[in-house]
């Protein structure tokens, strides 16, 4: 048992007896120190051609072409030797730039040409479903002789239908639609209840400078028209007043121009306006759609 502790005591002992052992740290940092001192030594040796090329190429690639130093030379001086032409950072960010806009430019123009190309077909869709509908009116009024006591127009506001005959709409004053009138409304009812279109019922005064014997102004007694037509439409004809609306104009929408002969006669009416079924953007090209259907048809014809 002494014999077992003893030689424990001798192995503990051994493990803490190194005196040496600051030789190896010292020779450690001898040996960064020599190779540190090479490394400064190595540096202070510059070949200058190599030092000029290595200068130039990081000018370039910083986006600099003028030298570092002012008294060194540019490799490209050297013979059969060249370098690309220095790009900068800025010129690539313009570059990129000018790229980015052209490409926007594109990608708008071709988003505004195609929306563009919506709204015309959205126009034209509509502008041939009001030509029916105003052939079926027409259709109506011809096979009872009325036809000329109408006029119909298709522009941005829809398919208006104007009672401008001095037979159909009223006597001077009144309010009030003649026998002939309510025929002509009697007969366009049928088509314009076939479809759910809103309608607007704008009324109008000619423009003679005299003042209404039973009205304040032409104002109330365009407005008393329209109102008058509105609730045949409604209360005879059968027409749902949630569709109808009713607006007086006086005297400030000439159909005509007042200055031609019989101008006061066909000024002096109440339009139907079938309102189309268009955003207010596509309905701008309503009437363009409808007159170019029109040149279509007739050169064809």
């Amino acid at each position: 048992m002494n014999n077992t502790m003893h030689g424990r005591r001798r192995d503990h002992d051994e493990q803490h007896e190194t005196p040496d052992r600051w030789l190896i740290t010292y020779a450690d940092m001898v040996t960064l120190l020599m190779v540190l001192f090479l490394v400064l030594y190595a540096m202070s040796q510059v070949d200058q051609k190599k030092f000029d090329s290595l200068r130039s190429g990081l000018a370039t690639g910083f986006g600099h072409s003028d030298s570092v130093l002012d008294s060194s030379t540019s490799i490209v001086a050297e013979p059969g030797v060249s370098v690309a032409q220095p790009i900068s950072p800025q010129e690539i960010v313009d570059a990129g730039s000018k790229l980015d806009q052209k490409a926007l430019y594109e990608a708008v123009t071709k988003s505004d040409r195609l929306r563009t190309q919506r709204k015309y077909a959205d126009a034209a869709a509509e502008a041939t479903r009001l030509r029916e509908i105003q052939g079926a009116i027409i259709e109506a009024l011809r096979e009872n002789n009325l036809e000329n006591d109408v006029q119909t127009t298709i522009d941005d506001r829809g398919l208006t239908v104007s009672l401008i005959s001095r037979h159909v709409v009223f006597e001077p004053n009144v309010a009030s639609l003649t026998a002939r009138g309510r025929l002509v409304v009697d007969t366009i009812a049928p088509v314009l209840r076939k479809f759910p279109d809103a309608l607007a019922i704008d009324g109008h005064t000619n423009q003679v400078k005299v003042k209404p014997k039973l009205y304040p102004t032409d104002w109330e007694l365009s407005s008393a028209r329209a109102v008058s037509v509105l609730r045949h439409l409604n209360e005879q004809d059968g027409v749902p007043n949630s569709r109808l609306s009713a607006v007086g104009y006086g005297s400030t929408k000439p159909l005509v121009d007042p200055r031609r002969a019989g101008s006061q006669r066909v000024n002096k009416r109440v339009d139907i306006v079938i309102l189309p079924r268009l955003p207010d953007q596509a309905r701008q090209m309503l009437e363009q759609a409808a007159r170019e259907q029109a040149a279509q048809r007739k050169e064809a014809s």
